[in-house]
């Protein structure tokens, strides 16, 4: 059977921006890193911190984004909010060859 990771990132994504279990997500992710039972132990030197990194660097980015959401008027996204002026620019690409 196979478990794709992307799967898992965005179950944790899911649970984290869940108003409901936010809170228990980050503490389980703390409990985590301190915890000496990990998917990689920690005895190994670098293969037994990259699981706990790429957990604390999801983590702080999920959070990150919902701060940020917040302070910016209830997760409206930049290019929703921007005032229509009616004016377009057309722009047109040219590729550039190497001498």
């Amino acid at each position: 059977m196979k478990f794709p990771l992307a799967s898992l990132y965005n179950l944790y994504r899911g649970a984290l921006r869940n108003n409901r279990y936010r809170w228990w997500i980050i503490l389980g992710t703390l409990v985590y890193l301190v915890s000496p039972l990990d998917i990689s132990p920690d005895v190994f030197p670098i293969a037994g911190q990259i699981d706990d990194w790429a957990l604390v660097t999801l983590m702080l980015t999920e959070v990150s984004q919902l701060v940020w959401e917040k302070t910016k008027g209830k997760g409206e996204k930049l290019e929703e909010s921007a005032p229509e002026t009616g004016l377009t620019i057309d722009a047109e690409a040219v590729a550039i060859k190497d001498s």
